[in-house]
């Protein structure tokens, strides 16, 4: 039986994020850009119960609910 997904799953493992991911349109480009996204955005924000700002401008706090036992 033969493989459908021909792609080296080591290539794969080995892959980093590059700027150019934003334009690409393939899976794993598409996940790089979005995951650094998220971490930028974390790294800029810089604490866990902060403000985050909206693409409009608005602020909108993040919510600690359901993190404490």
């Amino acid at each position: 039986m033969e493989k459908k997904n021909s792609t080296n799953s080591t290539e794969i493992a080995g892959r980093i994020y590059h700027t150019s991911d934003y334009q690409k349109s393939d899976e794993l480009s598409s996940g790089l850009a979005t995951t650094h996204e998220q971490v930028s955005d974390s790294y800029m924000e810089g604490e866990v119960g902060g403000v985050m700002e909206d693409v409009a401008g608005k602020n909108i706090r993040l919510s600690r609910e359901g993190s404490e036992q």
